[in-house]
């Protein structure tokens, strides 16, 4: 029964696009690794990155001037990097901060198969990626996870005690228990985010639509109930599963959370300590303007 019910839940959370949406392309001229069919834009690189578990996996890094922080994007589970490519670069235009979106082993170009533990060490060389490659420090890099994306986005938050933020989009408590309202976490179930939520020590965002018929809203209440630091989260009225995007609250709310990090964690110490060379005075004023922000 423990085996049969493991594999129903591997099954439910993993459909990569066949075929995959995308190809991948060696540009003759610079010789730099592009997707195609979408156009070479100066501020996006396309990667492969070796993973622990031997798959190589295709990311995109989305470069924005002067950013001070780095968005690094689990998608959800029907979707891969061809899909989500446009949204990516929204995302990283709106929120003004680099982007880095990672296909999961077994997905677009990626080799290798889908499962839990791939993914979990699918995200470790995306963070990777980001610490060595690009020098981004964990204390400005900002997980996302949407749906499935939830688990290893929360099993690699729940490991990293420095993080700025983490969003939620559509997360799911468990693989069981989007099938089954189980009280209790059963060893064979997979992305126990239920376990691990409480173990977050950053600020988490928890975005869902009341409307979802995929994964009901109740778990993304019921994960931000367990959140150590809450932000306001967003319940997004006739929201579904996969269109809470085209909602205008989605982007709005969401630009509220990254500049409020933004300000509370990175420029106010700045400030704080550039101003406390000079009066006292001066320097509490400098941080009730931008705590009001």
């Amino acid at each position: 029964m423990g085996g049969m019910t493991s594999s129903m839940a591997a099954k439910f959370a993993f459909f990569p696009p066949t075929p995959p949406t995308y190809t991948l392309v060696t540009d003759d001229l610079t010789g730099l690794l592009l997707l195609s069919p979408f156009p070479h834009r100066e501020n996006v690189e396309v990667l492969k990155l070796p993973t622990r578990r031997g798959s190589e996996i295709v990311a995109v890094f989305v470069r924005y001037p002067m950013a001070r922080s780095t968005l690094l994007y689990s998608h959800g589970n029907a979707a891969d990097l061809g899909q989500m490519y446009g949204l990516l670069i929204e995302l990283s235009i709106h929120l003004r901060v680099n982007l880095l979106g990672y296909d999961y082993s077994g997905y677009g170009q990626s080799t290798g198969k889908p499962s839990e533990q791939n993914t979990y060490a699918d995200i470790e060389a995306a963070y990777k990626c980001l610490e060595e490659s690009y020098g981004v420090k964990q204390e400005d890099i900002i997980l996302y996870g949407q749906s499935v994306g939830s688990g290893p986005t929360l099993d690699l938050a729940a490991r990293l005690p420095d993080l700025r933020a983490v969003v939620l989009h559509s997360p799911i408590l468990s693989g069981l228990r989007v099938m089954y309202p189980v009280k209790r976490t059963y060893w064979f179930d997979i992305y126990k985010n239920i376990d691990k939520i409480p173990l977050v020590n950053c600020p988490v965002l928890i975005i869902h639509g009341t409307a979802d018929e995929v994964v009901d809203c109740s778990h993304g209440r019921q994960l931000w109930e367990l959140c150590k630091e809450k932000y306001e989260p967003l319940w997004v009225q006739g929201g579904n599963h996969s269109d809470l995007e085209l909602f205008p609250e989605y982007i709005k709310h969401l630009k509220k959370f990254v500049s409020t990090e933004l300000y509370d964690k990175g420029l106010l110490q700045d400030i704080v300590l550039e101003s406390s060379e000079g009066n006292d005075r001066k320097c509490g004023i400098i941080n009730i303007r931008i705590l009001r922000c």
